[in-house]
């Protein structure tokens, strides 16, 4: 599944929230996601591991976890790739990779952020992700929001 959402904020600026101050995104994002801690390695390497604290759901959302591994970081097309390798998401999938990439917006100021999310579902009877697209849209618009006002 994908999706893309145009922001305001720069392709630079939105990348290097998630690649190398994700324990940024709860302060811009304090409804959706609750924390973001260094398990192993650094801040935006590849093999590096954190741990998101999150809420997520379409009433009132439930506390979930994820363990990701860094997979890709290219900083030069503003792209970051995470791969789930513990928590809530694998309960349902047998695999769960997402890739961020932002891109400057064709004519015109502002980026698009583009969500690419690769899964494996346990079983038929576990519904396609696109809620966790919604909750990425969203992210995505309050992070815009958040840079926004820093500046």
């Amino acid at each position: 599944l994908e999706t893309d959402v145009e922001i305001k904020a720069s392709a630079g600026k939105f990348h290097h929230m998630f690649a190398g101050r994700p324990h940024h995104v709860s302060k811009a994002t304090p409804g959706k996601i609750q924390g973001c801690e260094l398990h192993e390695g650094e801040w935006g390497k590849v093999g590096s591991i954190v741990f998101w604290n999150y809420v997520h759901g379409k009433i009132d959302g439930e506390a979930k976890v994820a363990k990701e591994r860094i997979e890709a970081v290219e900083p030069e097309k503003n792209l970051i790739t995470f791969r789930v390798i513990e928590g809530d998401l694998l309960k349902e999938y047998k695999s769960f990779v997402i890739t961020i990439q932002v891109t400057l917006k064709r004519g015109g100021p502002g980026s698009v952020v583009h969500w690419h999310v690769e899964y494996e579902k346990i079983d038929d009877k576990v519904a396609h992700p696109e809620t966790f697209l919604d909750f990425c849209v969203q992210v995505s618009k309050e992070i815009d929001e958040h840079l926004l006002n820093e500046e």
